[in-house]
């Protein structure tokens, strides 16, 4: 009955589709034979309604909350742990620091997984363990379970940080994706922040283990909403697809495969690239400047859990509850950093509408305007908190604008990353994750000795300081970038630079031979149909853009024996001469093709949030 289907579609979030296939309608294969999406295919995820992308959107956001309100609940009932358990507030502090450390978890060990079984049974599984192991956390029998249980949380919740970004490159096209990154971005800042606010005023009444019953109901709700959840994985799809096909027995498609089925992927070499990779590109110059800078933003998030409690709770003497409300200026300012990376994203839309041409540099000016807002909203803060003559809404006001930079920041340098390493984004921000969650995880274990022994001011001024010297990396990224990136053997520039400048090889998979001789050997042994549209086999999540590796051999050998001086035979001139005109005219072609891609509004240059390659959506569902 496909009317109540489709009634019955809805409330499950999931695109209408009759149970059993038309044998008369047949199925869509693309060139290499493979089950496609059809133009408008109802099951492409691009192609969904946008309320219903909103809801799934809003679902993996609403996850996102859970995780990043668990992170840091805690810390408004250090004083409740410590007395219960007999332990210092410092120790209580590490069930902070044990949750952050399960973060690092999720790049590394469920982004891979969802790419291999797709994002939808990837949630669910995570996020279920996440409950169970929370009821440990809330009747824990002593501390050390309470600690164990911590840990366990924080890294089953990763899912949902490292694999939401993934669901909104599922649903969203590059330039529609800017509104929906900007959510993401928010609740990684609100979330933290409302945490010790409910606590605080839960320790009023009850006792620490309150918290943990608030994230249970609120896990509850979120779970229920959750198995509304569909697939969006546009490869799991089509391999979905293709299994109805072949279930149907249709004549001369009985055994038509999806793209994501004809390759020898394996989950050992999916791994071995996902936990190799990252700390190699991790040295690069811009990685790891980026890593430094942002590591250095996520523990100060982490450490206002402890400095407002000593300025407004010790200092000026408010209870654990009213102590923790001024942290409501750090979602202020969060949503009002949204506000402008949404203006932003405009600006740059408006951009390319005109032809311009975007370069990763384009996304710094907001880094810019974050750093230095850093660095006097810090000393703003703490000079007007070292004070209790100052009015309290003072220091709360600097928080706001704090918040408003360190959001900034965070956005800008994600981006930078992204549209800088392109193919190796996904492998260049598990680095930053990891690094920066690793160093945030410290921060409840210093903060109030530091503050303690500086004061106010002074630890914030130890802050600021080193915030101004980093202002100085993306205004030294924003004019001497594109320098860097050349000289980088995993952050690819334009392709006639490349060609003409020799500098680089001509595509990724010249450059994958040029970082690692074992690429290199096998490169050269792969057949070429594992390289269809330029999808990276060894196992990297990231999608590539580059031609079929046969052919960019030919052409890398034709550039390098033309720039070398070297003499060719008579013999093999008239064939050189027709390769090159083939070659001018696979150019001509490309050429016209981004010409239209321009036309219709889909140029990637713009909200490349996972380093999908310039034609992402043109080939959205077809990469194995």
């Amino acid at each position: 009955m496909p009317s109540l289907g489709r009634i019955l579609s809805r409330p499950t979030a999931k695109p209408y589709r009759t149970r059993h296939l038309d044998a008369e309608e047949k199925p869509y294969l693309n060139a290499q034979g493979h089950v496609d999406f059809a133009p408008g295919d109802v099951e492409n995820p691009h192609n969904w309604s946008t309320a219903r992308r909103w809801y799934c959107t809003c679902t993996a956001v609403l996850l996102v909350v859970n995780a990043t309100l668990a992170s840091s609940g805690p810390s408004g009932c250090f004083p409740s742990i410590s007395k219960d358990f007999g332990v210092s507030e410092e120790a209580a502090g590490l069930t902070i620091t044990l949750f952050l450390l399960g973060y690092c978890a999720g790049p590394l060990l469920f982004a891979p997984l969802s790419e291999f079984y797709g994002r939808r049974w990837i949630f669910y599984i995570t996020f279920l363990l996440y409950l169970a192991f929370n009821f440990l956390c809330a009747f824990a029998p002593n501390f050390a379970a309470l600690l164990v249980g911590r840990f366990l949380t924080g890294t089953f919740v990763s899912a949902p940080l490292s694999n939401g970004p993934g669901v909104l490159a599922d649903l969203w096209d590059p330039v529609e994706r800017g509104n929906a990154m900007a959510a993401f971005s928010c609740m990684v800042w609100i979330g933290p922040a409302m945490g010790p606010v409910i606590a605080g005023f839960l320790q009023l009444k009850e006792d620490w283990r309150w918290i943990f019953y608030v994230l249970l109901w609120f896990g509850g709700g979120t779970a229920i909403i959750m198995f509304t959840l569909p697939e969006t994985f546009g490869p799991m799809i089509l391999k979905t697809k293709a299994r109805r096909v072949r279930a149907a027995q249709m004549p001369g498609y009985e055994h038509v495969k999806a793209p994501v089925e004809d390759t020898d992927r394996s989950l050992a070499r999916v791994y071995k690239v996902a936990l190799t990779r990252p700390w190699i590109i991790l040295f690069d110059t811009i990685s790891l400047l980026c890593a430094v800078y942002m590591s250095i933003v996520y523990t100060l998030l982490y450490m206002l859990f402890s400095i407002y409690p000593i300025v407004f709770q010790q200092r000026r003497g408010w209870n654990a509850g009213v102590g923790e409300l001024p942290l409501v200026g750090t979602v202020v300012g969060s949503l009002l950093g949204a506000v402008v990376v949404v203006v932003d994203s405009r600006r740059k839309a408006r951009r390319v509408a005109r032809g311009e041409k975007l370069e990763p540099e384009d996304r710094l000016p907001i880094a810019m305007i974050g750093g230095v807002g850093f660095a006097v909203t810090m000393f703003w803060f703490a000079w007007t908190a070292e004070f209790n003559s100052i009015h309290w809404i003072v220091p709360t006001i600097a928080g706001v604008f704090l918040a408003s930079s360190l959001m900034l920041i965070f956005v800008g340098y994600l981006n930078y990353l992204v549209d800088t390493y392109l193919m190796y984004a996904a492998s260049a921000i598990a680095a930053n994750t990891v690094c920066r969650s690793a160093c945030g995880a410290a921060a409840p274990l210093f903060t109030n000795q530091m503050f303690t022994a500086l004061g106010i001011g002074g630890g914030g001024s130890l802050i600021g300081g080193v915030a101004t010297l980093l202002a100085v990396i993306p205004f030294a990224f924003y004019k001497y970038g594109k320098q860097i990136r050349r000289r980088s053997k995993f952050a690819p520039t334009d392709e006639e630079e490349e060609v003409t400048e020799g500098q680089k090889p001509d595509d990724e998979e010249q450059q994958r031979r040029s970082a690692s001789a074992d690429a290199n050997a096998q490169s050269s042994t792969r057949p070429h149909a594992r390289r269809e549209h330029g999808r990276d086999t060894d196992g990297d999540a990231s999608v590539v853009s580059s031609s079929s590796s046969a052919s960019s051999l030919e052409e890398s050998t034709v550039v390098a024996g033309a720039g070398s001086g070297g003499k060719r035979g008579s013999g093999l001139e008239g064939e050189w001469e027709k390769e090159e005109e083939n070659k001018r005219s696979k150019r001509g072609e490309v050429e016209e093709e981004e010409e239209e891609e321009k036309q219709r509004g889909r140029d990637d240059d713009l909200q490349n949030a996972l380093g999908e390659p310039r034609d992402e959506n043109r080939n959205f569902g077809k990469e194995s």
